[in-house]
């Protein structure tokens, strides 16, 4: 018997063989349909899935046979990567000085050998699809066609793995690296809020005795109390953008939708705001109520903020498709300038005009809707004109599957 060498590159074949983490693997349905198949097709009582190890080779897939891997200085395999033909063909081994005393052939009657090599992107040849038989033979020209067919799905298969073996690397750096900042916006929050309350209390204390100040003095009270403020939305905005994730968190539970256009309209009760809906429907909503109250406030307050009319007016509508929810919050607002609709949902992305108290947008309100609806399974659009308001429309999936958020 003559023990398989070792390829000149076998450091570096060994490294792609351990890359696609197979070994030692258990049995899965798409190799064995493999090996089930190619037994069929070659007329062959075995048929495996081979990876050349260190020491073994470990069969991935092993049809016909109970065991799943053998020592490597036995394989038939070991001499297939080390040959340059498409399929190395043994058709008896009992002739072939490198097999007739290999444990393979007198022990398990290992006779016809025809074995493909497995071969990756990079060129190494990791192991074998092969078929053995306990009679000499030959293989028609069909069956080796679809051995070396074959040997390349297996590959494939392979490499769908290691990508998403990688995928799944990325998620799991995406998701350390988006609690970090989760964490991150908490703290800097935290820590910023308490001096920014004291600036902003003083600033209050100090416009209470206005009368003491020239106008001068009068004109840097209201430009540090506008700085406050401003800052003030630009934290809490941060920190609402990275606490979505809890909201999501939250149950799906069935809505009375005219329940909750009640409580909405308690809580815009003092800015002067009528909300309309069509409530006396009956729709039935399914949904997640947190993250849906959530955004619903969002898209009310912009519609109030930025509304230079006496009343403001919304009209929130529901409606159920087959596996979707739509919503539409229609407003009177002053509308959004047509030039600014391609980016109101990016983050940071500001339309550049004050609110009704004089203050200047943050750029995290919507992003934070669209966020949170894009996790809830839906999307979100808007259609505006200036001076006449405007229709955001929504939808969320009726059954939401985990979506991984990622960010840029």
């Amino acid at each position: 018997m003559k023990s398989p060498e070792f390829p000149a590159n076998e450091k570096k074949r060994q490294a792609a063989v351990e890359k696609y983490q197979l070994l030692d693997t258990l049995p899965e349905d798409q190799y064995d349909d493999i090996t089930s198949l190619m037994s069929y097709i070659c007329d062959a009582p075995i048929s495996l899935i081979t990876l050349l190890d260190k020491e073994r080779n470990f069969l991935k897939s092993h049809h016909g046979v109970p065991f799943n891997e053998s020592p490597r200085e036995f394989s038939f395999c070991g001499h297939a990567i080390n040959s340059e033909d498409p399929v190395t063909i043994i058709e008896d081994a009992r002739v072939d000085d490198r097999f007739f005393d290999n444990p393979l052939v007198t022990d398990y009657n290992a006779v016809f050998y025809a074995g493909a090599p497995l071969i990756d992107s990079e060129g190494f040849k990791l192991g074998t699809l092969c078929v053995f038989d306990q009679k000499p033979r030959k293989l028609t020209e069909k069956q080796l066609k679809a051995l070396t067919s074959m040997s390349r799905q297996v590959v494939q298969l392979f490499e769908l793995r290691y990508q998403n073996f990688k995928l799944i690397q990325a998620q799991d750096k995406l998701k350390l690296k988006n609690e970090d900042l989760r964490k991150f916006a908490g703290i800097v929050s935290h820590d910023l809020k308490s001096p920014l309350a004291n600036i902003i209390s003083l600033t209050e204390l100090l416009e209470f005795d206005s009368d003491k100040l020239d106008e001068k003095s009068l004109q840097c009270l209201t430009y540090l109390k506008t700085s406050s403020n401003s800052l003030k939305n630009y934290i809490d905005g941060i920190l609402e953008f990275y606490l979505t994730d809890h909201l999501l968190n939250c149950k799906q539970e069935h809505i009375d939708f005219e329940s909750l256009i009640l409580e909405l309209g308690k809580i815009t009760k003092t800015d002067n705001c009528t909300i309309l809906s069509n409530a006396k429907d009956n729709v039935e909503l399914i949904a997640n109520k947190a993250a849906l109250m959530q955004i619903l406030i969002n898209l009310i307050t912009n519609a109030i903020k930025y509304n230079s009319k006496p009343e403001t007016r919304i009209e929130i509508r529901l409606s159920a498709k087959h596996d979707f929810y739509e919503f539409s919050v229609k407003d009177n607002s002053d509308g959004i300038p047509k030039k600014e609709l391609s980016k109101i949902f990016d983050l940071f992305s500001v339309v550049g005009v004050a609110d009704k108290y004089g203050n200047m947008g943050t750029g995290i309100g919507l992003a934070t809707v669209k966020r949170l609806i894009q996790d809830l399974g839906g999307d979100i659009n808007v259609s505006s004109k200036e001076g006449h308001g405007s229709t955001f429309t929504f939808t969320i999936a009726k059954i939401v599957s985990p979506r991984l958020h990622v960010e840029a």
